[in-house]
């Protein structure tokens, strides 16, 4: 059972998707196969008593997403849990190795080798001065991806320097704040906050040398937060749009 979006995506991609029993209501990927697969919840809020029904062998969370009193409770309840904690993007890499390796996902290391390959590539081309990205995940008030966080190493990975890295794992920030940090690039991605091109014309009003050389971009959220199969192409194509 996943309670991990991106990780159910993972288990199907990796060749153990038949083994799924249960679900959140935000596990979407892939489409046609998590449809058959019954919902327990949220990521948030878990319907222990749904999932305890199911009688699942592994329960895969992250602490990024999942309450530390939902995975207490079922682990209290006699049940495994897989609990990972990625902080960068090699660390969301291991993480996809060991639950591969617990699951004995017999399609992984097709995915896995791709994505080591991507993140050595990046980091061994990395820019000598990187380019400044603020990257907000929220509107009213804005908060910005911070340190510590896998979205703030992907930054780092394909070749940005993510403004606010020093203010905690994701801090609020002012407009002025994000002024006086003189962004060169900013990416609005969709997911946690539905930010969209109607969300332009703020960004582009800040007085940041992003917005005056036109790069503001609306990304898809996944590129930015997503571990799993998609990795490999959504660091490849943040490196893309960083270094435009």
């Amino acid at each position: 059972m996943s309670l991990v979006p991106s990780l159910t995506e993972a288990l199907f991609a990796f060749g153990a998707g038949g083994r799924v029993v249960g679900r959140t209501r935000y596990c979407t990927q892939p489409p046609r196969e998590v449809g058959r697969v019954e919902k327990v919840g949220g990521t948030k809020r878990v319907d222990l008593d749904r999932l305890l029904s199911l009688e699942p062998d592994l329960v895969v969370a992250v602490r990024e997403e999942n309450r530390r009193e939902d995975v207490e409770a079922i682990v209290e309840a006699g049940v495994e849990v897989f609990l990972g904690e990625p902080a960068t993007a090699a660390g969301a890499l291991a993480m996809l190795r060991e639950l591969a390796r617990r699951v004995e996902a017999p399609r992984a290391d097709v995915f896995l080798e791709r994505t080591e390959r991507v993140i050595q590539k990046l980091e061994s081309s990395r820019p000598e001065r990187p380019r400044r990205v603020f990257a907000p995940i929220w509107k009213n008030p804005y908060m910005s991806v911070g340190g510590d966080t896998y979205a703030g190493d992907v930054i780092r990975v394909c070749g940005g320097e993510n403004v606010f890295a020093g203010r905690g794992r994701y801090p609020r920030v002012t407009p002025e704040e994000i002024e006086e940090t003189s962004p060169e690039v900013i990416l609005l991605p969709d997911e946690p906050y539905p930010f969209s091109a109607a969300d332009l014309p703020e960004f582009y009003a800040l007085d940041v040398p992003a917005a005056r050389s036109g790069r503001v971009y609306p990304i898809d959220g996944k590129l930015l937060t997503w571990y799993g199969p998609r990795m490999a192409p959504a660091l490849m194509q943040l490196s893309a749009i960083l270094c435009r």
